[in-house]
């Protein structure tokens, strides 16, 4: 195995591909064919029965979302408490990544018949990816010096942007076209064979690709220690982090503002392709179409978008480029509530990709520089996860409760342009306070 210097560009090449090889789940599956998938499967059944209860099968999923980021917000500090102190932080990012490929093989037997087996998988498969990302983003200030972070980071997400919409290509391809690759069936059942192969080829992809970054990146940052308290030792750091920030009060102020932003962003991404399967009135024999392709539209424009934030952010100031996305954020949910036609959605989508990429990845590299110098960095981007995850739990909870209750996505949407908006009055409040030039 290579031992490669921080700031090296083998090095950042490699921590790079790992957003190659995980973010086809987040477009193929989280994003565009599994929501057309359960769409297709639930028919015309807009309420599934679940234990006894009549629940809104968007709701529901709603719901099985914001229970995995529960168990990924609890369960996450422990893990890297224990990475931190085994020195091995690489071995618990493989067991997500792995945990979630085989999960995303396992949709491939999603089916109303068995719904409690095909939640299971979207369940697994969802911690699989979020977790591993704990681990992948605390290598950021390992492998990188703070003048590099905007850029790598920005490289990141606009990696994992192209190769994934690679992948929806070929996918595309299948589902449309699914006699040139083989696949028979009578009417709409090899386009839906098809989605199910999709999600074969997402756990092959991102289990091959992502050992480019495992046989690269470092264990960790420690030698194998053990003590008698491990298991809790991520709670304890996570204390020690919350004790940390009474010293650093732009930090423990940016994350404020993060928690209230990320929660609606987070959450509109997360129901996005379910909002556009429901409610926009498409003709039946273009939404499939229609729909991946204004997803990807979204994933193509946030290429751009994460690179164009970064340059902006090294010019103008990361804290000022969160104001101006946060704004844009809040306009494009007040125009989501009133769009119905295929051609407003298409233009929507395109302001939203480029606002995602850019938020994600400079709210993330804004947090790399503000940490201090340690060597435990896997503690703080744990924190840095657990408020990101606690923050979809909440917004998850709220905007499917709405859904239930009001029968309307559209409510659930404009909810959250509250938090978009008070998002932004926190930065600029830091801004007024900025005094380290970010």
């Amino acid at each position: 195995m290579p031992s490669h210097k921080k700031g090296d560009k083998k090095l950042l090449r490699a921590w790079v591909s790992y957003d190659w090889a995980n973010s086809v789940y987040f477009l193929v599956i989280s994003s565009t064919i599994f929501p057309l998938y359960y769409g297709y499967i639930c028919g015309d059944q807009t309420h599934l029965e679940i234990f006894g209860m009549q629940i809104k099968n968007t709701a529901l999923i709603s719901y099985v979302t914001a229970l995995a980021f529960v168990v990924i917000a609890l369960w996450s500090p422990i893990l890297s408490g224990i990475a931190d102190y085994m020195g091995n932080k690489k071995r618990f990012m493989q067991f997500y990544c792995y945990l979630g490929a085989a999960s995303c093989i396992g949709l491939y037997w999603f089916e109303i018949q068995n719904i409690y087996w095909g939640l299971l998988f979207y369940f697994l498969a969802l911690v699989g990816a979020w977790s591993s990302l704990v681990f992948y983003n605390s290598y950021l200030p390992d492998i990188a010096f703070p003048e590099q972070q905007n850029r790598i980071s920005a490289r990141g997400f606009a990696m994992g942007y192209v190769g994934s919409v690679m992948l929806l290509l070929v996918n595309l391809f299948m589902v449309l076209k699914p006699d040139a690759f083989g696949i028979s069936g009578d009417d709409g059942e090899a386009s839906l064979k098809a989605m199910r192969y999709s999600f074969i080829s997402v756990g092959a992809w991102w289990f091959l690709f992502s050992h480019i970054a495992f046989y690269h990146l470092p264990r960790g940052n420690k030698d194998k220690v053990y003590t008698k308290d491990i298991f809790f030792n991520g709670y304890r750091e996570l204390k020690s982090v919350w004790k940390s920030l009474k010293n650093l009060h732009f930090l423990k102020r940016y994350l404020g503002a993060f928690f209230v932003f990320s929660m609606a962003l987070q959450t509109v991404m997360l129901v996005a392709a379910y909002f556009g399967e429901q409610e926009i009135l498409w003709a039946a024999e273009e939404k499939t179409t229609g729909l991946i392709i204004s997803i990807l539209l979204i994933q193509i424009i946030a290429i751009f978008g994460a690179l164009m934030s970064s340059k902006l952010a090294n010019r103008w100031g990361n804290i000022k480029t969160l104001i101006l996305l946060n704004a844009l954020w809040v306009m494009l949910c007040v125009s989501a509530y009133y769009i119905y036609e295929p051609i407003e959605f298409y233009i929507v989508a395109g302001f939203v990709g480029l606002c995602m990429g850019g938020i994600q990845s400079v709210a993330r590299s804004t947090y790399s520089q503000l940490i201090p110098q340690t060597i435990d960095t896997t503690s703080y981007f744990s924190f840095y996860d657990v408020a990101e995850k606690v923050g979809i739990v909440i917004g998850m909870l709220m905007y499917a409760t709405v859904d239930q209750v009001t029968g309307s996505m559209r409510n659930a949407i404009l909810f959250f342009v509250v938090f978009f908006f008070v998002g932004g009055i926190l930065l600029i409040r830091l801004e007024r306070g900025n005094k380290r030039a970010l």
